[in-house]
């Protein structure tokens, strides 16, 4: 049933994520800075992998496939080549401390590839992406799903064998935010599908397979039995992306992939392989930025195609929607916010606990 939404200003969302995750006895920094990546999620137009997942990470503290305090551990050092251990910590954390390492090398090396294995949900990738960006480098992000069973099926295919196994790349900009790519390699992201699913809404386009693999715009065959699956993007070729992230990510950089020799243990798990490099190796960061700004000018001087108002760069859609939720607050439905404050009672807050965090930072919207 289609249902209502809230609307929650974004500091204050961040202030109750935070507070559920201390009293689901996270370090009190940890549970910041992860509360902080999922709100800008939900702050860039990526409600898939914003606060709607703290259920998920709520019941995994309960199981113990999350590890609250881990950090990351590195198993190998060979200078410009990194092997990193996420020992299932929070993705938004081992995420960024195996990214943070990756440009202290590269500062030294120039370019430094680096595997993350064994990390709870990474959340939105592309946050490691800008972070590279920001500091002046390239970086291309292989990423794979595990730890659950699949929901994408392959091109030709009506059984669910893959993920959705993340792809993103991020090319700095003087004085400009980055051009980010930043997708899943199926057709729509699970998280989208889940937020269909939780308004009601039918999922745009084919990107649905019913059980019989049929097209569907029914977010339920990715819910309820009898299950489908979510076909890849661009057929073929997101397929064969797709596997690219499987093969690189899992099999080479965290030996496990989704194939049924491994565990599914009902969790999320991520396997990254990351390349951080320095323009300055090749022509020159100069001449580089050079040429990415004589590019996103001619593109962004295209005439309009009928239906659209303009050329964007990827990355301009989630700049908009920062700027539009932070005015206007983020927008939540009625089913996976209940869903949130459910999982606050889980995590250990009282129900006066849960009203004074959230009446405060309501920005509009059903109460």
């Amino acid at each position: 049933m289609r249902g209502g939404a809230v609307l929650i200003a974004s500091e204050r969302l961040a202030d109750f994520v935070t507070a559920i995750f201390v009293a689901a006895r996270t370090r009190p920094e940890f549970a910041r800075e992860t509360a902080e990546h999922l709100v800008l999620a939900n702050l860039k137009g990526h409600d898939s992998h914003g606060v709607g997942m703290v259920p998920n990470y709520v019941d995994g503290i309960a199981s113990g496939h999350l590890a609250t305090d881990a950090e990351v551990e590195v198993l190998k050092d060979r200078g410009a080549v990194l092997l990193l251990d996420g020992r299932r910590g929070f993705g938004q954390v081992v995420g960024r401390q195996a990214t943070d390492l990756a440009i202290e090398r590269a500062r030294d090396t120039g370019i430094v590839t680096l595997a993350l294995r064994n990390a709870h949900h990474l959340g939105r990738i592309g946050t490691y992406g800008e972070r590279c960006a920001r500091a002046g480098y390239v970086s291309l992000h292989f990423v794979n799903v595990t730890g659950h069973d699949p929901v994408v099926s392959p091109f030709a295919g009506r059984e669910a064998r893959l993920l959705t196994n993340p792809f993103c790349c991020a090319v700095p900009r003087d004085g400009e935010r980055p051009i980010l790519l930043d997708m899943a390699t199926s057709a729509v992201a699970l998280g989208k599908v889940r937020v269909a699913y939780m308004k009601g809404e039918p999922v745009a386009g084919d990107a649905l397979l019913d059980d019989e693999g049929r097209p569907t715009t029914e977010a339920r065959y990715l819910y309820e039995e009898p299950k489908g699956s979510i076909r890849p993007f661009g057929l073929h070729k997101g397929y064969g992306l797709g596997l690219v992230c499987e093969l690189l990510a899992g099999g080479l950089a965290g030996e496990h992939t989704i194939q049924p020799d491994n565990p599914r243990s009902a969790a999320i798990f991520n396997h990254m392989l990351m390349f951080v490099l320095d323009p300055d190796l090749f022509g020159g960061s100069t001449a580089f930025a050079a040429e990415v700004e004589a590019m996103a000018d001619y593109l962004r001087g295209t005439a309009p195609a009928e239906g659209h108002d303009r050329v964007r760069l990827p990355g301009d859609p989630e700049a908009e929607s920062m700027e539009e939720r932070r005015a206007q607050g983020i927008p939540i439905d009625d089913n996976s916010w209940a869903d949130i404050l459910a999982a606050a009672g889980r995590a250990g807050l009282s129900g006066d606990e849960i009203s004074a965090l959230t009446a405060a930072g309501r920005a509009g919207g059903r109460p």
